[in-house]
C-alpha cells in the first residue's frame, strides 16, 4: 500500500469501528469486514490497524475470532493523531540535495524544507480540529463549507487548458 493511502484507509477503518459500536473485544470487527467496507485487501487493513494499535487508538486480537475495536470514543480521536500514527506527518516530499557550488542549489533545498515543514504543520493544525465523530456526522461543524475537489493532477490539467 502506498503511503498516500494509509491515512484515508485508517480514517475509514476508525469510522467504521465507531459506526458499528466496536468498543470492546466482544464487538471487534474482523479485518475482512473492514477491508470490504474500504474496499481493500485484509492484509492492508491489518498493516494499518497494527499502526493504529501501536498508537493506542485501537486494540486488536489476532486469529479467526480476532478483530479490532476502538480504545477511545470517536469524538476523542483527532485526525492529526491518525495521520501521525500511520504516516508520521503529511510528508509532501523531501527537497533535493542541490548542487555544491551553485548558489541556488545550496540555498533552495533549505528553503523548500522550510516550506514543507510549514505545509505539514498546516495540515496537522487543520486535522487537529476534526474527529472521527465528525466523519460520521452529516453536518459536522468542523467540515462545514468544505467543498470536495478533484485530484491535484485534474486541477493542474484544468489550469493548463485554460486560456491565458
Amino acid at each position: 500500500m502506498s503511503d498516500s493511502q494509509r491515512f484515508p484507509v485508517a480514517a475509514h477503518a476508525l469510522a467504521y469501528l465507531a459506526h458499528k459500536g466496536a468498543y470492546d473485544p466482544g464487538h471487534a470487527a474482523a479485518s475482512a469486514v473492514l477491508a470490504a467496507s474500504v474496499p481493500t485487501n485484509p492484509v492492508v487493513i491489518r498493516r494499518v490497524t497494527a499502526l493504529l494499535a501501536k498508537a493506542g487508538l485501537i486494540a486488536t486480537r489476532p486469529g479467526a475470532s480476532g478483530g479490532s475495536w476502538l480504545l477511545r470514543r470517536p469524538e476523542d480521536i483527532r485526525l492529526d493523531e491518525v495521520l501521525k500514527a500511520v504516516n508520521g506527518c503529511a510528508h509532501l516530499g523531501s527537497p533535493p540535495a542541490g548542487a555544491k557550488g551553485c548558489p541556488i542549489g545550496e540555498h533552495i533545498p533549505r528553503q523548500v524544507g522550510k516550506v514543507l515543514t510549514l505545509a505539514d504543520q498546516a495540515a496537522s493544525d487543520a486535522l487537529a480540529k476534526i474527529t472521527i465523530a465528525d466523519l460520521l456526522a452529516d453536518n459536522a461543524p468542523a467540515l462545514a463549507g468544505v467543498v470536495i475537489h478533484g485530484s491535484c493532477s485534474e486541477a493542474i490539467r484544468a489550469a493548463e487548458a485554460a486560456p491565458a
